[in-house]
């Protein structure tokens, strides 16, 4: 989740556009996950007694492109990190970044929403969380489920299957990225001279996710949907000729993506699954969703990149850009903290006598007091809880806020 900057004659400007996706992405999964707390179709560790289909319609319209989008994104900075590293020092960069508060997060932060479920589950369930914990560390070589290598009865990668693979994509590509980087400008000239070339991700995408299936457990992607995102983010999103061809087509393919995500809706809210069913409508319903989410993310990204005519200079604009990057550097250990906090927070409060707009309201509310907390007063403020939460280290002299 590192940053994205472009080149430009007089240097290098950062991409803020790109820090406020990430950024809305990563606080937007809390508004997500707690609203799983009150669908009726999706198995979430703590469950209120009341829920709506309200929460399907919503969640797929953030499913189709946040994820893709912080993949894309993670793919740009990628590339950013190799020209300045190359491959070898991109890898060991990586494994420390993204390995250390994965196994950090596995050890102490995974196993309670686990634990919480069992509890809301069955209300006599009344074993201590001190004796569920090594049960849950108990796990076993899983090789086929790569790049989840590890099973067990009660260990899951809970949230964290997008550091798993955003890792996994990283490592696979510090080999490659020399071809990649030299395949980029054909690729770049083609897209730069047939516009309509910019649409041919979907295909892959569309065929992906309809061949091999959706996957519930990664926000409704199949896993390697996602490494095609990635990929292209570190090959061709930070070109001027693609940003330029992206800009022009926002408008019309985003209306695409909107048809196309429409034409999802027989397929996902019929009787099969259409996550996993070979019917036909099913089969279908997947190919749309590729395709819409690939119009959806070109969209958005067309539509953010506009060329800034000014340096912001007011107050405001100053403390926008001082939030914006308070909150860049915070999102990988935002993202790593969100899960068991909103769990935890759920678990207290459905069983109120509250509506569920109240109890949503302050599992949200509760959830972001508790994360920004953590990450001010027990991650960011020194050397050894920045390195276990990915971040890199304080720049000498930086004052604390």
């Amino acid at each position: 989740m590192g940053g994205e900057r472009e080149r430009t004659t007089t240097g290098t400007v950062r991409r803020t556009e790109l820090d406020l996706l990430r950024v809305t992405v990563v606080l937007g999964l809390v508004f997500f996950h707690a609203a799983l707390v009150f669908s009726p179709d999706d198995d979430f560790y703590v469950k209120n007694p009341e829920t709506t289909d309200a929460v399907t319609v919503a969640a797929g319209l953030g499913v189709v492109w946040a994820m893709p989008v912080l993949f894309l994104v993670a793919g740009l900075g990628a590339r950013h990190s190799l020209r300045r590293r190359g491959p070898g020092a991109f890898a060991r960069e990586r494994l420390l970044r993204l390995g250390v508060p994965l196994v950090l997060a596995t050890l102490v932060l995974l196993p309670l929403p686990q634990w919480l479920r069992e509890r809301a589950a069955d209300p006599g369930y009344d074993e201590p969380y001190w004796r569920f914990w090594p049960r849950f560390l108990t796990v076993r070589p899983d090789l086929a489920d790569f790049p989840f290598v590890l099973d067990g009865d009660h260990f899951e990668t809970g949230h964290l299957w997008f550091v798993v693979l955003l890792l996994a994509f990283c490592l696979l590509l510090a080999p490659v990225a020399p071809a990649l980087t030299a395949a980029a400008e054909p690729m770049a000239a083609a897209i730069a001279r047939h516009p309509v070339l910019l649409l041919l991700p979907a295909v892959p995408l569309a065929a992906i996710n309809a061949l091999l299936g959706m996957e519930e457990d990664f926000a409704g992607w199949h896993r390697w949907a996602y490494l095609l995102f990635f990929l292209y983010g570190h090959t061709l999103a930070d070109d001027a000729r693609i940003r330029a061809v992206t800009r022009r087509a926002a408008v019309p393919v985003g209306v695409m993506g909107l048809v196309l995500f429409a034409g999802t809706a027989p397929g996902f809210m019929g009787g099969d699954d259409p996550f996993t069913a070979w019917t036909p409508l099913a089969v279908g319903s997947r190919a749309l969703f590729g395709a819409a989410g690939w119009c959806w993310v070109v969209a958005i990204l067309g539509l953010l990149d506009r060329p800034r005519e000014r340096e912001d200079k007011g107050a405001a604009d100053a403390g926008r850009r001082r939030v914006l990057g308070y909150l860049g550097q915070a999102a990988l250990p935002l993202y790593v903290l969100h899960q068991p906090v909103v769990v935890a927070l759920a678990y207290a409060v459905v069983g109120w006598s509250a509506p569920m707009a109240v109890k949503y309201a302050a599992i949200v509310a509760g959830s972001f007091a508790v994360i920004l907390a953590l990450y001010e007063i027990a991650v960011r403020r020194t050397r050894v809880t920045r390195l276990l939460f990915g971040m890199r280290p304080e720049p000498v002299g930086a004052a604390r806020g």
